[in-house]
């Protein structure tokens, strides 16, 4: 379905986020959230890197998707552009500290372009595999849509912004899920563009056959050929009609000589 090229950048993308963020938690100091990573000595640039790359994927496999089908995959492709530009805002713009009660512009555009990136991903993913077939690689994207949904859910729920947090203690494990939600949403991305690529590949097994299978009555057509001497056969007899001229040639000769 969608080209080579754009399944790898997708992939590669991913994979480039991913061990951004990998090594901030690795080698700087914990913090609750992946952003609040931007607000320490040294965690700047690796949080651009991560949320840009992400964002390249999301165009990568937008661009992917209109030029193979680009009727059918409108919606998802609204989708992951949306995803990709709230990716690219927050990176243009910090967090606020975690300890700051008062928000100021630059942190109200992050946290608000952060909610439409966790929200446009896993409808994106529903998006694109809905109508499909019951086929594994379409169930696996919708099972990871499912997934990023539920997880996004239990996210909010905990956030200590939102007044279920302290119902559920939700400020003891939000961090965590913040980055399940992360994780689970790089693996859809990956799982949408290989469903894809098999798409394609299945479509193009599926026609060489029946290719061959019309190639193979051609040789039928030297049967015409083969009937050639029944048509000699025919005139064969044409000679024959020459006799009754010839008698009456010569009847008509005694006649003369008469």
């Amino acid at each position: 379905m969608i080209p080579r090229w754009s399944l790898w950048a997708t992939a590669g993308g991913t994979a480039v986020s991913a061990a951004a963020l990998t090594w901030t938690e690795l080698t700087l100091p914990g913090q609750p959230l992946l952003s609040d990573y931007a607000l320490v000595a040294g965690g700047l640039v690796p949080v651009l890197v991560g949320m840009l790359a992400l964002a390249g994927a999301c165009l990568s496999l937008a661009y992917g998707l209109a030029v193979a089908d680009p009727a059918r995959t409108a919606a998802t492709r609204v989708l992951l552009l949306a995803g990709a530009a709230g990716l690219m805002l927050s990176a243009v713009f910090p967090t606020d500290p975690g300890t700051s009660q008062v928000g100021t512009l630059a942190g109200e555009i992050h946290r608000w372009s952060a909610a439409v990136v966790f929200t446009a991903l896993p409808v994106a993913g529903w998006t694109f595999a809905r109508g499909r077939a019951a086929a594994a690689r379409w169930n696996a994207v919708r099972a990871m849509s499912v997934t990023a949904a539920v997880t996004l859910a239990a996210y909010l729920a905990a956030h200590p912004a939102t007044v279920t947090s302290p119902l559920i203690n939700g400020a003891a494990y939000y961090g965590p899920l913040e980055r399940a939600v992360v994780l689970a949403e790089m693996v859809l991305l990956v799982t949408m563009a290989l469903a894809a690529v098999t798409r394609r590949a299945t479509a193009r097994a599926t026609a060489t056959p029946a290719v061959s299978a019309h190639a193979q009555p051609a040789p039928t057509r030297s049967a015409p050929a083969r009937s050639a001497p029944a048509r000699s056969a025919h005139a064969q007899p044409a000679p024959a009609g020459d006799a009754p001229c010839e008698d009456a040639a010569a009847e008509g000769a005694p006649g003369l000589a008469a």
